[in-house]
């Protein structure tokens, strides 16, 4: 019973951070705290693919003498780590639009933004 609860605490953890980052991007007007939404649900979307990898009572992937089954899967924090340089990419490619728009009209809040088209 405590070990299944443990196990739904990280799902349970992994949703309420997804929520936050989803408030952020639906709620906020400013577009620097849209981004870090995002940034908090991509976050979430990590912790929960390595979080499904996980394998209770799992030995560490290394084949060879002494190699216990049953072994935790390395592709999910192969996957994850691919993500967190996409997640790193974007990032950085928001963060340079949204230093054009500041330059451009001054503002980078979506709201004064929209009236100005």
């Amino acid at each position: 019973m405590a070990e299944a609860l443990w196990y739904n605490l990280d799902y349970t953890a992994v949703v309420v951070l997804f929520c936050i980052g989803l408030y952020a991007v639906i709620i906020k007007n400013n577009l620097i705290k849209k981004l870090l939404g995002l940034n908090i649900m991509e976050t979430a979307v990590f912790a929960f693919i390595v979080t499904s990898g996980m394998v209770t009572g799992g030995s560490p992937p290394v084949v060879g003498p002494g190699a216990e089954a049953p072994m935790a899967s390395p592709l999910p924090h192969a996957l994850v780590l691919t993500g967190i340089v996409v997640a790193l990419a974007t990032t950085a490619l928001a963060l340079a639009l949204i230093i054009r728009i500041h330059r451009r009209h001054g503002t980078i809040e979506a709201d004064e933004l929209r009236e100005l088209e």
